[in-house]
């Protein structure tokens, strides 16, 4: 081990410089800090098994990175002087040659000369001065310790000794450097990941299960798991397991009984349910972190009321931790909010709210009291230990609660002019995260809803006008309508000059995209950067497919030149005679009219190899690389499709579990889409940041609420199952495919009902049976319902944060149409119109809808269409086809109350030209009037009706000529008018007569014709 030292000299020379320069400023000021003194000394003794950090083993880490057990160091201002063993002077001699002369004494076993040596270290303190700095608390042992102060007991008389410690802190230790800031850095992760990813887990599992595990066995797990490099994988990878070592801990306190010292331990007793301690330390590369919890089980109000009091100090020290601040003033500071709030836990308050921390676990000389006058400074390093110790609890759950400790530690940093960092804040402390309730929840009572604010009928997504009775427009009041149709024609006139400014102000300038699609970018593509990256083969001149490289690599004039397959159209095989003719075609411009030749290109007036052919006699190989070639083509093209698919498709951040408690649960449902395209049964979950799914297999689908658009839950009212849908901002992968919904489900029916009855049949019988079938399947429906929608709600509340709301359809709005490929019911929320039941699910958010326009609105037709334009003019427009004629009063009263312009038309548009158009020139389209197009040609077709009905419009004059002309001009008989109701052309007398003479006629004719008869036998049989 001793031939692996190495000694950073740059470190050594530049901490040794710092000291010393520090020391001088000090003299010059006044000796404040060094009390004067002329030379200090560091002894250290032999190597301890259990060695505690002090200042004499601090300094040699800091000025060395290792222990030099059996050294003394004597500095003074002009030289360092070393007395140690011959194999540990061969580590320091390369140190010397530096700004401060280094002096090595090498002592060996010739005891006359180490006595020179002593003596040569007595003379250089006396001529230092008359005062030495030494550590008052110096607990070095061995033979080497014990000669040197049997040697300077000699001089102690003629020098006087001064405690130094205050002044190797200031000087040297307190302060830290960057490197030594990542070291506890890294510490301060390894803590924190052990605390949440291990001994939660560990203690949840325990608690949840009830076993019996002792403090001291919780303790030893932990201890062991510091060993484990998979483990610590998470830390980045500039950080080794090797460098980690145990500082304090761990230890696990609960019970009643807690030792809130450094120096506590875990003992004996079993982990109880109740106010647990959880504290641990580590240090990385001789930097130490700390780290310490309390976790309450099932707390009382008294218990969480203590505990938001001493966290409300923790952070109110940590906030005030900064750079000119006395430490005394955030002790008292704490236990100024203690008198404040709760005079009586004052003399539960610890004595200190912790101390400086670094290469010692504890700076005795920066302990945070309410007497210490030292001041903080840039690049300190301190650990925060706030707490109360043996705490009454007024409400004890068990015979071992009585009493309850609080305590809370974190690893903080100093800085300038900014707030202090915190690191080991990745281990939460707030209330929230540290309670657990094991007991079994109980159900609240539900709460009245509150009153909502009215809203705007016409803002709302339902207006109390589009609620009708009936869906035919022939049974609803039309004098009624009249009022409503003039003023809905007047609110969509303000819609779209609305509409039209909003246009003209957001496409001010004239841009877009030329002839309506952004320009393709040309691509490079580097086939290899070295050339010893190329095949071996090559050297043979042949040609060579590279699959890895997606690379065909031909030869031409004797050099092997590459071409990436993305610079391949294709290739072919032909044979001639003996010879196999390859041919391979190359990507150009001007090559093709389709859309997939319209290749971009950096200079297209360049020349361009459109072809190369090669020709052999070995058919076989040439078949071979004509279809590795158009393999590797197809295998390019397919992973471009897949890539260009899943681009928008995010990574989500990690979801945060609830570790403290039984996360609320829906058990029992069924996801889609279906992971492996599998219908399995599983269970949604809530926890701090998303939703988990996970199925009987162990399959996770993951949604964080950051990423939720809408929230819906839709009844099984009238629907097969019962819905809770989300619909993501990003699409998220599950399996292999991506999807932008996510729909938690339930049957609705009881698959395992017998329609055939059992046992009852014997007793009941008829209808009696069917009717308590169909009450029991109301109340399993309602519950259902109410089930589900309990949870939505939770989710809503988990996810406020976020914005996550619950949206219910309204059915009552809901018309058919057909979105996708089936005729379904699209039903309107208030952010969107959804169709939820049948996949492929429709989820048009209305806030996103530019205009809507109504197509194939014409007489006769029975079916009429709707298009959705949405504000972001790349996305392809939205279809709702084939929707019945009957809704279309419906449909045109939902868009109006929810603010979207509408227009209608007879014919179906292209919409692919018209949005090209759009988006080539925005500005250009909303100064031609923008969206005012689309109404013009529903305004031409009420114009040619209008003036259709009015050609049938006559003065007095022409209507009397035209009777006249209509009567000599009648080419109907006699009979033909006869047959027909109001006919013109009856006589007078015939004309004149009242309707008793007709019915009488009317019977007479009947009896003539024997009609009578017949009607009055079939009326006799009605009545048998």
């Amino acid at each position: 081990m001793a031939e692996e030292v190495q000694i950073d000299k740059q470190v050594f020379h530049d901490r040794l410089g710092q000291f010393v320069s520090a020391w001088k400023a000090d003299k010059r000021s006044g000796d404040a800090l060094f009390s004067g003194v002329g030379s200090i000394v560091i002894l250290l003794g032999k190597a301890e098994e259990n060695a505690i950090f002090q200042k004499n083993n601090a300094m040699h880490f800091w000025l060395l990175g290792y222990e030099f057990p059996a050294t003394l160091m004597i500095f003074t201002t002009e030289t360092l002087y070393v007395v140690t063993t011959v194999k540990k002077a061969k580590h320091l001699e390369p140190l010397k040659g530096g700004k401060i002369p280094l002096e090595i004494l090498v002592r060996g076993k010739d005891t006359e000369q180490n006595s020179k040596h002593w003596e040569k270290c007595l003379d250089v303190i006396k001529a230092a001065g008359t005062k030495v700095g030494t550590i008052a608390k110096d607990t070095s042992t061995g033979p080497f310790a014990d000669d040197w102060k049997k040697a300077f007991g000699d001089i102690s008389k003629d020098v006087e000794e001064v405690d130094i410690s205050v002044a190797l802190s200031a000087a040297a230790l307190s302060a830290k450097d960057e490197n030594e800031l990542r070291s506890i850095r890294n510490a301060s992760k390894a803590c924190t990941l052990l605390m949440t990813e291990f001994f939660v887990e560990e203690m949840s599992e325990i608690l949840d299960a009830e076993k019996d595990v002792t403090h001291k066995t919780l303790a030893d797990r932990i201890d062991k798991k510091i060993d484990d490099g998979e483990f610590f994988k998470k830390i980045p990878s500039d950080f080794s397991v090797n460098q980690l070592d145990w500082v304090y801990g761990p230890v696990i306190q609960s019970g009643g009984k807690y030792d809130l010292k450094l120096s506590a331990m875990s003992d004996d007793n079993n982990l109880h349910a109740g106010t647990i301690i959880a504290g641990l330390g580590l240090r990385y590369k001789s930097y130490s972190s700390i780290l310490a919890r309390t976790y309450l089980v099932d707390p009382n109000k008294s218990q969480e009321s203590n505990y938001k009091l001493l966290l409300s100090i923790h952070e109110t020290v940590i906030k005030d931790a900064q750079e000119g601040v006395a430490v005394k003033d955030l002790y008292n500071k704490a236990l100024g909010i203690i008198r404040t709030k709760k005079p009586d836990m004052e003399k539960h308050f610890l004595k200190n709210v912790g101390g400086g921390i670094g290469i010692e676990t504890r700076d005795s000389t920066l302990t945070l009291n309410g007497k210490n006058t030292r001041i903080l400074k840039d690049g300190m390093t301190l650990c925060v230990t706030t707490g109360f110790s043996d705490v009454p609890n007024p409400d004890p759950q068990d015979k071992t609660s009585k009493t309850y400790s609080l305590l809370i530690s974190d690893t903080v940093r100093i800085r300038r002019d900014a707030p202090t960092v915190v690191f080991t804040n990745a281990a939460p402390s707030d209330l929230e995260s540290t309670s657990f309730f094991f007991k079994d929840d109980v159900e609240e009572e539900q709460k009245e809803p509150k009153a909502k604010a009215k809203k705007d009928p016409k803002v709302g997504a339902v207006a109390s006008t589009n609620i009708t009775k009936t869906k035919l427009r022939a049974e609803r009041n039309t004098q009624a309508d009249e009022g409503a149709e003039a003023r809905r024609r007047q609110h969509q006139k303000e819609l779209a000059q609305k509409k039209q400014a909003e246009g003209l102000e957001r496409y001010s300038e004239a841009i877009g995209d030329q002839n309506g699609v952004a320009q393709k970018k040309f691509k490079r593509f580097e086939s290899y950067k070295r050339d010893n990256q190329l095949p071996s083969r090559v050297k043979d001149l042949v040609i060579v497919v590279d699959q890895k490289a997606a690379t065909v690599v031909l030869p031409i004039m004797g050099r092997p030149v590459p071409f990436h397959i993305n610079t391949i159209k294709n290739a072919s095989k032909s044979d001639e005679g003996e010879f196999t003719y390859l041919r391979i075609n190359f990507l150009s411009p001007g090559q093709g009219v389709g859309r997939k030749d319209d290749q971009p290109f950096e200079d297209s007036n360049a020349h361009f190899v459109r072809s190369l052919t090669f020709r052999s006699k070995d058919a076989q190989r040439m078949q071979d690389i004509s279809e590795q070639i158009t393999d590797l083509r197809k295998n390019m093209v397919r992973r471009e499709q897949e890539k260009k698919e899943l681009e928008d498709v995010v990574e989500q951040d990690k979801l945060t579990e609830i570790r403290n408690r039984k996360p609320a649960r829906l058990e029992n449902v069924f996801v889609r889409p279906a992971m492996d395209g599998k219908r399995i049964p599983g269970e949604v979950e809530i926890h701090q940041n998303g939703l988990r799914y996970r199925d009987h297999r162990g399959n996770n689908i993951d949604v964080l609420f950051s990423n939720v658009k809408h929230l819906f839950f839709q009844p099984c009212t009238h629907e097969l199952i019962v819905i809770i849908h989300v619909h993501l901002k990003n699409p998220i992968m599950i399996g292999k495919k991506k999807a932008k919904d996510v729909q938690f489900y339930r049957e609705a029916t009881d698959m395992q009902f017998d329609e055939t009855g059992n046992r009852k049949r014997k007793h009941r019988m008829h209808d009696e049976e069917e009717f308590e079938q169909e009450q029991e399947e109301r109340r399993r429906r309602a519950a259902l319902d109410k089930e589900f929608k309990v949870f939505a709600e939770k989710v809503s509340a988990a996810g406020t944060d976020e914005n996550v709301s619950v949206d219910i359809p309204f059915r009552e709005l809901g018309f058919g149409g057909v979105p996708n490929r089936s005729s379904v019911l699209m039903q309107p929320t208030t952010d969107c119109l959804v169709q939820l039941t049948e996949p492929p699910f429709t989820v048009i958010t209305l806030d996103d809808i530019e205009i809507a326009h109504l197509e194939r609105v014409q007489f006769g037709l029975k079916n009429f269409d709707m298009v959705f334009v949405f504000k972001d003019f790349h996305r392809t427009p939205a279809h709702v086809n084939t929707i019945p004629v009957e809704s279309l009063e419906g449909v045109k009263d939902w868009l109006d109350s929810v603010n979207i312009p509408y227009s209608e038309g007879p014919l179906n548009l292209n919409w692919g030209t018209i949005m090209k158009t759009v988006i080539a020139d925005p500005h250009q389209f909303f100064a031609d009037g923008g969206w005012s197009f689309l109404a013009a040609e529903s305004d031409d077709e009420d114009a040619s009706e209008e003036e259709e009905e009015s050609a049938f419009e006559m003065s007095e004059s022409d209507l009397a000529v035209s009777d006249v002309s209509s009567e000599d001009e009648s080419d109907f008989d006699d009979d033909a008018s006869a047959d027909a109701s109001a006919d013109a052309s009856l006589d007078e007398e015939s004309a004149g007569e009242d309707w008793d003479e007709l019915e009488k006629k009317a019977k007479k004719k009947d009896r003539d014709s024997g009609l009578n008869d017949e009607e009055e036998e079939s009326g006799r049989k009605k009545k048998r």
